[in-house]
């Protein structure tokens, strides 16, 4: 296996700018998922890695080797598309051999390839198979296995379940970070889906208009959001976000939205000067029910029930967000709802930029 140097990478089609300025390290072994909407440049960045598409500016490197002109066959690269590009007329087996039939290897040399890789797979008992014999995972399975028995040194995944259908792409979430644990492999990894860069991820980097937005682990793009695209992209539901400005109560800072709804701050907050515009930050798990009045007031505009918690539309005053209890809530559309936000899980955002305010020197979350 090998690391993945990706250095002040552009990509343009004449006056049409792609991609700018894209900057990735991925490690020996790490598991990276490029994430965005579409059209953000995340697919054509996997394929300007895999030799598919030219590189404008920058370099790209494998294992150290900058590979900006060399062509696929030579980088040591295996590449896994969303349509599988299997062979029809070919068995499972012979679909898994298929670049090794190639580049000329002994019979018995792809046999034991092959065994191996379906063992690891679980496609032993299908090897005689057509792929019109298969169902969509297992066809799924197969175009890895092909990968896997060439031990190439960088595995590329371009949105590999998206024709799945739900239950089985959490199957398949399972099956592919479980190899990638086992194997150990260097992985990239293209999805418009952040519920599968968020379960597999080493790192995520979030792409929109072929930018960067964030890099970092999953759980650091989920609690420290660097912007409002970030904020609302990670996370199913989305962290709520409302506009409005920094008010004071007392000596304290607090949050006054625009419908004048009240909300306390935490402490890593209250520098902040009194008008500041800002968007309040706070994810939809960070609201406690409370089944007597409060301070905290919503009206009920929806309640999904979803066994193991409760997802409840709100309205504060004419600002919409999402609630998630852990409690089952009794509550209809348009009765009242009373909560109390945790404080310390509270983002503030730059109302113009949308950037993450940072938190006063040695304030912990």
């Amino acid at each position: 296996m090998a690391s993945v140097t990706i250095d002040n990478v552009k990509k343009s089609y004449g006056v049409h700018h792609v991609l700018h300025n894209i900057s990735v390290d991925i490690a020996d072994g790490e598991f990276t998922v490029l994430v965005g909407p579409s059209g953000c440049g995340k697919s054509t960045l996997l394929r300007m890695v895999a030799g598919l598409e030219s590189i404008t500016a920058g370099d790209i490197a494998i294992g150290g080797r900058v590979v900006n002109d060399l062509p696929p066959k030579q980088r040591d690269i295996s590449m896994v598309f969303q349509n599988y590009a299997l062979y029809p007329h070919m068995t499972v087996a012979e679909n898994m051999a298929f670049s090794m039939t190639l580049s000329g290897a002994k019979k018995a040399e792809k046999e034991q390839k092959v065994n191996e890789a379906a063992e690891i797979l679980g496609l032993t008992p299908l090897l005689k198979r057509y792929p019109r014999q298969l169902s969509g995972g297992q066809r799924q399975r197969v175009a890895m296995g092909r990968s896997l028995v060439r031990n190439p040194q960088i595995f590329l995944f371009d949105e590999p379940l998206s024709n799945l259908d739900a239950r089985l792409r959490v199957a398949m979430r399972a099956e592919l970070k479980s190899l990638h644990q086992r194997l150990k492999t260097t992985i990239l990894y293209v999805t418009h889906d952040q519920v599968e860069a968020m379960t597999m991820a080493d790192k995520i980097v979030v792409l929109q208009n072929g930018r960067i937005e964030q890099t970092g682990t999953p759980l650091e793009l989920y609690d420290f959001p660097a912007n409002t695209f970030v904020a609302t992209f990670i996370g199913s539901p989305s962290m709520n976000l409302l506009p409005g400005e920094i008010g004071e109560r007392g000596s304290e800072r607090i949050f006054i939205s625009r419908s004048r709804q009240r909300l306390p701050l935490p402490d890593h907050y209250q520098h902040l000067a009194v008008g500041t515009p800002v968007t309040f930050g706070i994810r939809p798990e960070h609201f406690q029910y409370s089944a007597r009045p409060t301070d905290f007031e919503a009206t009920v505009e929806l309640v999904e029930p979803m066994g193991s918690e409760t997802q409840v539309q709100l309205s504060l005053g004419g600002e919409k967000a999402i609630a998630v209890f852990r409690e089952r809530i009794q509550q209809r559309t348009g009765d009242r709802l009373w909560f109390t936000p945790q404080v310390e899980k509270v983002s503030l955002f730059e109302h113009e930029s949308g950037r993450l305010i940072p938190r006063r020197e040695g304030a912990e979350r």
